[in-house]
């Protein structure tokens, strides 16, 4: 029987309508090529057509991410042996890319649920990957990160949510704000302080929907990202077994910032995807739509607008790939690299969704047009996943230590 991995791959073979040059592979193996192609292939099949509705609605689409979940994309970077597909994280960056072009808000959230998936197989025990992994493998659960706190959001580690041992429990109290996916996500990774404040003083507690003393707050209504729920969690007496710590007691900050390497990587290639949309749409427009008697294309301003477009893009997607082949290889410098990524290629790439409204004109701002969608979507990528002031400040103090 073939593994998910080959199952993926072989799926992938017939699926090249979307052709790459040998210019513009960024040297992608052919391997990876067809691991785009199918995202690209399923987004465009199975998520474009109903992205519109879905923002309008606020619908989560569930059953579209199980079956996205039926090629892999639910476990990308969980091994092989514990039922991911076992790629890299530059196969996840175009996967989400692709995805993105489609329904960025909701490849957001696969990206937020990959991270939680990949934090179980890399630091949890033998008994954790069994409990969880299946589950999330297929996304018949959901799971969400919790790290930011009402009162903790650039300065990570003043977190104050506590997990006290009482016999063979831990009991959290505390609220989680802004979090992706609260109230319909299944698992829920808590960053909690154990011991003394501080960074070593935090820990990851895995806490299962359903537990006594975990509950929500409202359904936060946002400028985009309407395909997800966002909540606040709200930990009272909230009692988990010890067994649901994830690594050892002390180690969830470290856990929680080498996700967060992987998951900035992600979330600027779901800005990728917006932007390469907005591109697309916009080179189309401007060649049909005509004004003074010419198709607006003609116009110099226009040609070298989406000039400049293009050339952020590129930049953006070269900076993205390179931060993820050196996450992929344990570099030193993936940190900085990542968060050098996600502030370039996140600001670029709203800016791309903005210029490409202007150049909609009027029509950008209707929502019958999806411009103003990923516009919406994209502009939380600044925000989220550490602040693109506090990506400066990793990258400058690497360079200034």
């Amino acid at each position: 029987m073939l593994s998910a991995a080959n199952s993926l791959r072989h799926r992938a073979l017939g699926l090249q309508r979307f052709g790459v040059s040998s210019i513009a592979s960024y040297g992608l193996t052919d391997e990876q090529l067809m691991v785009q192609n199918s995202a690209r292939d399923f987004a465009a099949a199975e998520m474009a057509p109903h992205a519109g509705q879905w923002d309008r609605d606020h619908f989560f689409p569930v059953e579209t991410m199980r079956n996205a979940a039926k090629l892999g994309f639910g476990a990308i970077y969980v091994s092989e042996q514990s039922g991911g597909i076992g790629c890299s994280r530059l196969d996840a960056a175009l996967v989400f890319e692709a995805l993105a072009s489609a329904c960025t808000s909701t490849s957001a959230y696969m990206s937020i649920h990959n991270m939680v998936a990949g934090m179980i197989d890399r630091f949890g025990s033998s008994a954790q990957q069994q409990k969880f992994l299946p589950d999330l493998c297929s996304m018949q659960k959901f799971a969400s990160y919790c790290l930011t706190e009402p009162g903790s959001g650039s300065d990570a580690a003043s977190l104050s949510t506590r997990a006290e041992r009482r016999g063979d429990s831990f009991v959290l109290n505390g609220t989680k704000a802004f979090i992706s996916g609260a109230g319909a996500s299944d698992v829920y990774a808590i960053m909690c302080r154990t011991g003394a404040s501080g960074a070593s003083g935090i820990s990851c507690v895995l806490v299962e929907k359903g537990t006594p003393g975990l509950s929500f707050g409202k359904l936060e209504s946002k400028l985009g990202w309407n395909t997800q729920p966002t909540r606040a969690v709200i930990l009272e007496n909230c009692a988990v077994p010890r067994e649901n710590l994830l690594g050892q007691e002390g180690d969830g900050f470290k856990i929680a910032m080498q996700g967060l390497d992987g998951g900035r990587i992600n979330i600027a290639a779901c800005s990728l995807g917006a932007a390469q949309a907005c591109l697309t749409h916009t080179v189309g427009y401007t060649q049909t739509r005509k004004q003074f008697g010419q198709p607006i294309s003609s116009f110099q301003n226009t040609s070298f607008k989406i000039a400049d477009m293009y050339t952020q893009l590129e930049a953006s997607r070269l900076l993205v790939y390179q931060a993820a082949r050196l996450l992929d290889a344990k570099h030193s410098s993936a940190t900085v690299a990542a968060a050098t990524a996600k502030r370039f290629a996140t600001d670029a790439c709203f800016n791309i969704c903005n210029d490409a409204l202007q150049l909609h004109g009027g029509y950008g701002y209707l929502n019958d047009f999806p411009i103003e969608r990923f516009l919406r979507d994209a502009r939380v990528h600044c925000i989220l996943e550490g602040t693109n002031e506090i990506m400066r400040v990793i990258v400058s103090r690497s360079l200034l230590k």
